[in-house]
């Protein structure tokens, strides 16, 4: 079984000829990314995910989270990963130096934190929560509460969780009922129970820092009623040290389809007198920052479908050379041949490399949006890569999960009937990666999200400057002769022009008939994300061909234009159906009464 590679050259080149990371660099308080530093970053970060992270993968599989008494226990090796994970500064890359971070930008995180989860998904979800529970600290926790909790929490020393769901609630917050109670010394104290809650409980770290939602006895109804709380597993002294275990205990974790290793807990507040919390902010306005964390933990999960979707290609790879099978197409006579040679496990493979290769370019170019948006001195550029996140964190979360467990399908696929047995890993990739569509929000609410309030909301403004950006790069397709660009140039013209209609069309119509446009949100996620992964791709296709013409003789280059041409061909040609779909899809959706189902 193949371990996992990191694609240390395809970052690269997408962090510096897409994202910028040159440009990056020169933001107020971006200054130390060179690139020999980020360079060295992700050389370290692939030595850890390769030698550290990805021996673990299977074997974490394999033996699960255990549940005992209230506590979990983590699989063999995966303390000890964790301990020199935060010992080697893992952990703090991307945090405020203020708090012992080292204030990485985002996009060089990305790459990082795209490792980690290929190299070992279950592993990776708990820095992810742990950095959402910092953001949300640092931008709205009391400086109290930052001395307490985040210098532990940035150094790994501690970590985090955030605490959303409840068996009543689901995806409905507004019908959030845990409570908390508040005391004479100013804490509160916290009543109720949460689920799904990632790495809950674990052996791995001194103590865990819970954000948790609930309500104050004088709190509205509703969303505008919901507090945030930190409420630590043990409580902490005065000089730092960790005190009394507090009343927050796991009752229990969940047998899942994947990503075993990572524990999934059922958390009980305050059935032994009431778990100690502290108000993070202002009260009742827990669910705005709340949604700090999440807009985090939405990236990240985006980052996991490029990540398995990555892994689940290289196995796919590996095991298509490897395998002996059938004669060559075409060829009488000849002997056996591996089924890389035959034109369908091309067509998949093709189709895997080149999802890959679109999620991985967006994503990252996001990434370094989000750092503009952060430190651009000027307020306008701020403003302009602030919405353009906005716009686009919907796809990046719900189009590269989506594209993830497809690319993951694909790779079971090409392993015929191996791909089904457990002993190959392909299975693994598609059951760790089937989550990712669905916690932070599922891909239909990413997709209501997308066309609601980051798309109606603003009369599709946002859209609009995306749309024209991407006419832009028409000019510099046309310059280019050969076939290849004829064709790119033509598929990626189509699908803005699809892309253009269909939001037109969900501006013009949402407010009128919300239930009709919402039919085709998924679909026009679908759309946009393809689209948008083409728009990169096509600007990957043409720094290749300038590289080329000043005389790169490295492979990598004219492979960049042909994946490029096949994600024309397969991919933009997808657009005009779901554009057919978005626009005129609901009839059908909505006709029959709820009786016939």
């Amino acid at each position: 079984m193949s371990e996992y590679i990191a694609p240390i050259r395809d970052m690269q080149f997408v962090l510096k000829e897409l994202a910028g990371i040159d440009q990056v660099a020169q933001l107020p308080g971006c200054e130390e990314a060179t690139a020999d530093l980020v360079d060295a970053v992700l050389e370290e970060a692939a030595k850890f995910a390769e030698g550290v992270l990805s021996p673990l993968n299977v074997s974490g599989d394999q033996e699960g989270a255990k549940w005992h008494d209230k506590a979990v226990t983590m699989p063999k090796g995966f303390k000890e990963a964790y301990q020199q994970f935060a010992e080697n500064g893992w952990t703090a890359l991307a945090c405020e130096p203020e708090f012992g971070g080292q204030g990485l930008p985002k996009v060089v995180n990305a790459c990082v934190t795209e490792m980690w989860k290929s190299a070992n998904h279950a592993f990776s979800l708990c820095p992810l929560l742990t950095t959402g529970a910092i953001e949300a600290l640092v931008l709205a926790g009391s400086d109290e509460l930052k001395a307490t909790y985040l210098e532990k929490m940035v150094s790994g020393v501690w970590t985090g969780t955030m605490n959303l769901t409840e068996p009543n609630a689901g995806s409905d917050l507004a019908a959030v009922r845990s409570k908390a109670e508040p005391q004479a010394d100013g804490s509160y104290k916290i009543f109720g129970q949460k689920i799904f809650i990632t790495y809950g409980d674990h052996d791995m770290a001194d103590n865990i820092v819970h954000l948790v939602l609930a309500r104050t006895p004088t709190a509205p109804e509703g969303v505008k009623g919901i507090s945030l709380f930190v409420v630590p597993k043990f409580m902490v002294n005065a000089d730092g040290s960790l005190g009394a275990r507090n009343d927050a205990w796991c009752v229990s974790i969940e047998h899942k389809l994947g990503i075993h290793a990572s524990p999934t807990a059922v958390m009980a507040y305050g059935d032994h007198g009431g778990a100690i919390g502290y108000l993070v902010g202002e009260e009742n306005r827990g669910l705005e920052y709340m949604f700090i964390m999440m807009n985090a933990a939405r990236y990240g999960v985006g980052l996991e479908g490029v990540a398995d979707a990555e892994r689940a290609y290289q196995r796919a790879v590996t095991y298509a050379k490897d395998r002996i099978q059938g004669t060559d197409i075409g060829v009488r006579g000849g002997g056996k041949v591996a089924i890389i040679n035959h034109p369908d496990v091309r067509r998949m493979l093709m189709n895997m490399r080149c999802q890959v290769e679109a999620t991985r370019a967006l994503a990252y170019v996001v990434g370094a949006a989000h750092d503009a948006a952060v430190h651009h001195a000027d307020a306008e550029v701020r403003k302009q890569n602030q919405a353009f996140v906005d716009l686009m964190i919907p796809i990046v979360k719900g189009w590269s999960t989506e594209v993830g467990v497809e690319v993951c399908s694909t790779g079971v696929q090409v392993h015929g009937g191996m791909g089904f047995i457990e002993e190959t890993g392909a299975a693994q990739h598609l059951r760790d990666v089937r989550i990712s569509t669905i916690y932070e929000g599922t891909t239909g609410i990413q997709a209501n999200d997308l066309i609601g309030r980051k798309m109606a909301r603003e009369g599709g403004a946002t859209i609009k400057a995306v749309i024209a950006t991407m006419r832009q790069l028409d000019g510099e397709l046309a310059k280019q002769s050969g076939e290849d660009f004829a064709v790119i140039r033509r598929r990626f013209a189509a699908g803005i022009d699809e892309v253009e209609k269909a939001a037109e069309w969900i501006v013009a119509n949402y407010r009128d008939d919300v239930r009709t446009v919402s039919v085709g949100a998924v679909p026009f996620m679908w759309l946009f994300g393809i689209v948008a992964g083409g728009w990169q791709m096509a600007r990957a296709a043409l720094v290749a061909q300038a590289k080329i013409d000043a005389g790169e003789k490295d492979p990598f280059f004219p492979a960049k234009i042909i994946t490029t041409r096949f994600y024309a061909d397969h991919q933009l040609t997808r657009a005009a159906g779901l554009a057919v779909t978005v626009m005129e899809g609901a009839a059908g959706a909505l006709a029959l009464e709820e009786s016939m189902f």
